[in-house]
């Protein structure tokens, strides 16, 4: 909300820059699964039912982050960076978790340690949400979907466990 005196262009020129800093801060996590492609070790291992083609996956992640771009912006701009510190916090922190699991599963070829971090991930996500909600409900709303994909996403990484083993050889 602009401060006495405070130009509306102000305003704008920090909500662009804020935005420009989020979607800066998820593109450096995508890069952990771009630079994680699944590979000739991820089409030989036996996949649970209900697998999706692999066309569905930088689709789905392409929206995923898009809504997790608007949803960090949208507290932000309703907080601030240093205020909102105890907020963004667990935002930041699933990003890094994010980013992990597509380097144990697919670089190190441990679904074992990627499961373990998916469960990590998944609380940060809930606790994620339940800190947006207290800001701004809608922005947390905009993270049930991921919610939703890593949860479905662990289902997945179970099935590859029990069909391969968990740590299958490459």
């Amino acid at each position: 909300m602009p401060a006495a005196g405070a130009r509306p262009m102000d305003y704008r020129r920090r909500d662009r820059w804020g935005l420009a800093g989020w979607t800066l801060l998820v593109v450096v996590t995508a890069m952990g699964g771009i630079l994680s492609p699944p590979g000739a070790w991820y089409a030989a291992l036996d996949k649970p039912p209900m697998t999706p083609p692999d066309l569905l996956f930088p689709i789905a992640w392409t929206l995923l982050y898009g809504l997790m771009i608007a949803a960090a912006w949208q507290v932000w701009r309703r907080i601030g960076l240093l205020a909102g510190l105890a907020v963004l916090i667990p935002f930041i922190a699933q990003l890094g978790a994010n980013g992990l699991w597509s380097i144990l599963f697919f670089q190190w070829h441990r679904p074992d340690l990627a499961l373990v971090d998916l469960v990590v991930l998944w609380a940060l996500i809930a606790l994620t949400m339940l800190r947006f909600r207290r800001v701004h409900p809608p922005a947390a709303w905009l993270l049930a979907p991921y919610l939703v994909w890593v949860t479905y996403a662990g289902y997945l990484n179970i099935g590859v466990i029990l069909l391969n083993g968990p740590a299958p050889p490459a």
